[in-house]
């Protein structure tokens, strides 16, 4: 039954976590867990400093997937120079649908919190908790965008921000 689900990931890969975002697989390992024997996929969190162990398969069940395609960056750029679309609920309720796209892994639906919440110099200050939101989005973008690129996070970060600063001119 695993055998076929092993398949898709495999050790050096990228894949995309969706609670934290880009790690790498470093390998493939058999552990024994309350008497059985499960195959997990480790995954490395450079950045966070956190290796993750993943059942192989359960891998797609939790929404583990490998990285967005050419095409879904080049539409997620698209998405973030479009018109912040701002709800007019409470704080609270939007806050939790910005943690909720965040964490599904989505790399479009992170770019619409990036583009929701990013403020030009000019524009009135954000309050702690939206600039978390806005932050955590926006890394996420970032590191996805450069791993598919395969350069640089700095790189990736200054053409979200061309793309952000564009928008607004």
């Amino acid at each position: 039954m695993s055998k076929t689900k092993k398949s898709e990931f495999s050790p050096n890969e990228y894949v995309v976590y969706p609670a934290h975002g880009v790690g790498q697989i470093i390998s493939i390992e058999k552990q024994e867990v309350a008497g059985f024997e499960l195959e997990l996929f480790v995954i490395s969190f450079e950045k966070d400093k956190m290796t993750l162990r993943v059942p192989t398969n359960k891998a797609t069940e939790v929404g583990m997937r490998s990285l967005s395609s050419p095409d879904v960056v080049a539409h997620a750029m698209k998405t973030l120079k479009g018109k912040a679309k701002v709800k007019k609920a409470m704080w609270s309720r939007r806050a939790q649908e910005y943690e909720q796209k965040i964490n599904s892994g989505d790399l479009i639906a992170i770019a619409e919190v990036v583009r929701d919440l990013h403020r030009n110099d000019d524009q009135r200050e954000q309050s702690y908790s939206e600039r978390q939101l806005y932050e955590a989005a926006l890394e996420r973008l970032t590191r996805e965008i450069a791993a598919v690129a395969g350069n640089d996070e700095t790189a990736a970060a200054k053409e979200i921000d061309s793309v952000l600063v564009s928008r607004a001119a």
